[in-house]
Parts: structure tokens; sequence; C-alpha cells
């Protein structure tokens, strides 16, 4: 008789995430409207450079002089790819109704997740056993190849596009605070 293997915690995990970075961004679209609505997907590449970043600086150098660690880096690398996305579908400064941009929000970060869901079946949530200094790099290596994208105009031979490279950098992240945070909730709930 086969033993059958656990239920993943992923999904319930993801969610978990999602209402953290959907909370941040919501109160952030409060206090700034959608001014970010003005860059163009470049500059939210950039934005998405500078916090993967930091998060690699801290994770060599070991200590922080900003009185912020990785985990507000990683909700803005979210935040950021999933802005970058919206800006794709509807180019800079579209449409400024903030219930357009919140829906638009939760529907990439869900398409994100059925992303997760797929290849996580096919990798049997190998990322669990990944050090959350691989998803960094990870990130960083889709953020060059999206500045390579970009600097082609889109005009590539085989890859796929920067909406896949912004989709892997959101699933990278989620990871990386499943890791950092859930999963250090839980351990310390036992």
């Amino acid at each position: 008789m086969t033993q059958s293997k656990p239920i993943s915690e992923t999904p319930k995990e993801f969610e978990a995430v999602i209402e953290v970075c959907r909370n941040i961004f919501m109160q952030k679209m409060h206090d700034y409207g959608t001014a970010w609505r003005i860059l163009r997907p470049t500059s939210i590449t950039d934005q998405i450079f500078i916090k993967a970043n930091r998060i690699r600086c801290i994770e060599e150098k070991g200590i922080t002089k900003v009185n912020e660690g990785i985990v507000p880096e990683f909700i803005g690398i979210i935040n950021y790819a999933i802005m970058g996305l919206i800006q794709l579908e509807m180019g800079a400064n579209a449409d400024d109704n903030q219930q357009v941009i919140a829906e638009r929000y939760l529907h990439y970060f869900h398409e994100a997740r059925k992303l997760m869901e797929n290849k996580n079946h096919d990798y049997d949530e190998a990322w669990r056993s990944m050090r959350v200094s691989s998803y960094t790099d990870l990130i960083l290596m889709k953020i060059n190849r999206t500045r390579q994208i970009e600097d082609l105009k889109g005009d590539t031979l085989i890859s796929e596009g920067i909406d896949a490279n912004y989709y892997d950098m959101i699933n990278y992240a989620v990871f990386a605070l499943i890791r950092l945070v859930i999963e250090k909730e839980n351990t310390l709930d036992k």
C-alpha cells in the first residue's frame, strides 16, 4: 500500500502572502494614489532591481544601516512586479481608477498563483529545499533577462516575454516570504 502525500500548505500560505502584499499596496494607493502609473515598465524593472540588489547586499554583508530588513523588500518586489504587469496591459497612465487598479492587482496575483500551482505540481515543491539567497539570485537573473528583452523592444527569438519574468519574480518573492515569515511563525507556534 502506498502512503499518500500530505496536502500541501502552499496554497494557504500563498493566500496569506497575497493578503499582506495587497494590504500594503492598498494603503500606499490610498496615501499616494496611482502616481506609479506614470512609470514605464523599464522604470518598474529598475525599481525591482533596486530592491533585489539591496536584499543581496544585506544577505552578503549580514547587516543593514537602514532599519528595514529584507521582508519589506520582497513585498516591494511583488508589488512592483504586479505594477509592471498592469503597465504592460494598460500602458502608462491609461486609467487612474483605483477600483480598476485594485481589481487588476488581484487578477495578476491570482494568475501568478495559478502558475505557481502548475509549476509546483511538476517540481514537487522543490523550492522549499532552496536557500532564500537562491530566490534573490533568481530574481536578479529574471531582472537581467527582462532588461535584455526591454532593450530588444520585445523582439525575442525563443524566449518568454517580460510578463513571464514578472510572474516568476512574484513567485520567487512569495516563496521567500513563506520561508522567512510563515514557516518561522509556524515553528514558533509548535
